[in-house]
């Protein structure tokens, strides 16, 4: 009965230090190790920070699809270019308009002089005019891809940072046991605990960062293929504008 004491009283000690833990997760992240803390901070931001460049990705999307029907509505209207390119120059630029504005320049530029005559000037002027647009397309698309890299970054190592610091949090309750010669998992269950909040925090970072990566690259590549398919039919407008001066004016009005 005497040897027992010292053990029932351990026992006592361990089961009044685990009901004092806090378990909530304010608690597991304020009580948790210097460097599991540090792991949860990283995660915590990087999480905001997804999901700030989700809400204006989307809303970007969104709005940039919005104002390409309306300019396509207006471009196939039957309203000569010169109209509209007067019309929308000035306007808040986006994607579409900014595609179609280098376009109608490089257009203006090269028959300020006249319109060419020749085979090899209207091919060079041809060349030009989807040349000036791919460029336009390629600045703005990469424009739109800002944040895609740091989505793509978090939803492929947020989970391995957080095992991080569930390896050194298990890590630090397993150096426990061996400090206080107890084996009872109310010993080392706060900081296992705390441990799996890191890869929790590490998966709730990564989940929605990789379904959004997912999702936008699709909607970018669609609108990319839109801008892409408008720019041909804008440089077939222009051939047919080009090819139709030998015999006269028709099709669509350009200038």
């Amino acid at each position: 009965m005497a040897e027992s004491a010292p053990v029932e009283a351990v026992d006592a000690t361990t089961t009044i230090a685990t009901q004092m833990h806090d378990f909530s997760m304010f608690g597991l992240f304020i009580q948790a190790d210097p460097i599991v803390k540090a792991v949860m901070l990283a995660l915590i931001f990087a999480s905001i920070w997804c999901w700030a460049v989700i809400i204006a990705k989307r809303s970007t999307l969104k709005r940039l699809n919005k104002k390409a029907n309306i300019f396509e509505d207006s471009f196939w209207s039957g309203e000569p270019l010169d109209k509209i390119y007067q019309r929308v120059k000035n306007s808040k630029p986006d994607p579409m308009l900014t595609t179609f504005s280098a376009g109608m320049e490089e257009w203006q530029q090269g028959i300020s002089g006249g319109v060419p005559v020749k085979e090899s000037m209207q091919a060079s002027l041809r060349q030009r005019v989807e040349r000036a647009m791919n460029v336009a397309i390629g600045r703005e698309i990469s424009a739109l891809e800002k944040g895609m890299t740091f989505l793509a970054s978090v939803g492929s190592t947020a989970p391995f940072i957080g095992l991080f610091g569930t390896v050194w949090g298990i890590m630090n309750s397993f150096t426990s046991i061996a400090a206080s010669n107890n084996t009872s998992l109310a010993v080392v269950a706060p900081g296992i605990a705390e441990a799996l909040f890191a890869t929790a925090l590490g998966l709730v970072a990564a989940i929605p960062a990789v379904v959004a990566y997912n999702v936008f690259s699709s909607g970018i590549n669609r609108y990319a293929d839109r801008l892409e398919a408008f720019s041909d039919e804008f440089a077939a407008i222009l051939s047919r504008h080009l090819d139709s001066q030998e015999s006269g004016p028709s099709g669509r009005k350009v200038n």
